[in-house]
């Protein structure tokens, strides 16, 4: 298990061990990266900055026992954020792999989004979330600015604009004004449209420069706003959503009232020993 504190290593240095995990991956090298460090006690803030800053994956998952599981907090390379679902798949990926929790019981975090579970189905990990649907807003002149113009429709929730575009390939052609998203005032931007093939239902990406993250490879959370806004588009709460990053990952979405359930594969890569002053 990935300690805070570990064998010395030189003189007042200490190895801090990390896992790099593929998420929402099949193989290696696909899916979203995320780095998760499991800590003996909670870590001070400046210190797992450092450390998320120091990694430069979107996100840096850093997990802690707690009375009814695991404490669990997410950080970009410039700042903490209160959801994220490919390090909370990565999280209890390595949990499992190492030993750290009994694979055939559902996990349980504690966050700064609420508790949060996740558990293993088949070759699948599942993880249990609130629902973050959209509510319609206008086309301002600023979302405008930075898709290009060309939107369908346009949402947000309390983390993000969405926006509809006309097809796939636009999507996947985008090239949006990151300077013109980090002024949206909001978390980031998801761009959507319905698939053209048939193993997904829906593709999307996303944008989050203010956070340090240009375009996230697979996000999990932007898929607790998608989940809703498909199934209501599509009259199913079961779906699957390809996010068309150039790494590119499936997501499972199913819609539960005020819950989502997302769902896929996750791929350890790389174990890393970062040495701190103890």
């Amino acid at each position: 298990m990935a300690r805070w504190g570990g064998p010395s290593v030189g003189t007042m240095r200490k190895a801090m061990v990390l896992y790099q995990v593929d998420a929402f991956a099949t193989k290696p090298f696909s899916g979203n990266p995320a780095a998760v460090a499991v800590l003996d006690k909670p870590a001070p803030e400046p210190f797992m900055q450092a450390v998320a800053s120091e990694m430069n994956l979107s996100e840096t998952a850093f997990v802690t026992p707690a009375a009814d599981g695991f404490g669990l907090r997410w950080f970009t390379p410039v700042s903490e954020v209160d959801l994220c679902g490919h390090a909370t798949l990565a999280s209890a990926h390595v949990l499992w792999e190492t030993g750290g929790a009994d694979s055939e019981k559902t996990l349980a975090f504690h966050t700064l989004s609420g508790r949060l579970e996740a558990w293993r189905s088949g070759d699948r990990i599942e993880m249990d979330f609130p629902a973050e649907p959209a509510e319609p807003c206008d086309t301002t002149i600023d979302l405008l600015g930075a898709v290009g113009g060309d939107i369908e429709e346009a949402g947000r929730n309390r983390l993000d604009y969405i926006v509809l575009l006309a097809s796939e390939e636009r999507v996947r052609q985008l090239k949006p004004d990151l300077d013109a998203v980090s002024r949206l005032g909001t978390r980031g931007l998801i761009v959507t449209a319905r698939s053209s093939v048939s193993d997904c239902d829906f593709i999307s990406r996303y944008f989050a420069p203010q956070f340090g993250v240009a375009e996230d490879p697979v996000t999990g959370s932007t898929h607790c706003c998608l989940g809703p806004y498909w199934a209501e588009r599509l009259g199913r709460d079961e779906l699957t959503g390809y996010q068309a990053s150039a790494r590119g990952g499936f997501v499972h979405v199913r819609t539960l009232g005020e819950r989502v359930v997302l769902g896929g594969g996750a791929v350890s890569t790389a174990r890393i020993e970062l040495l701190v002053d103890g």
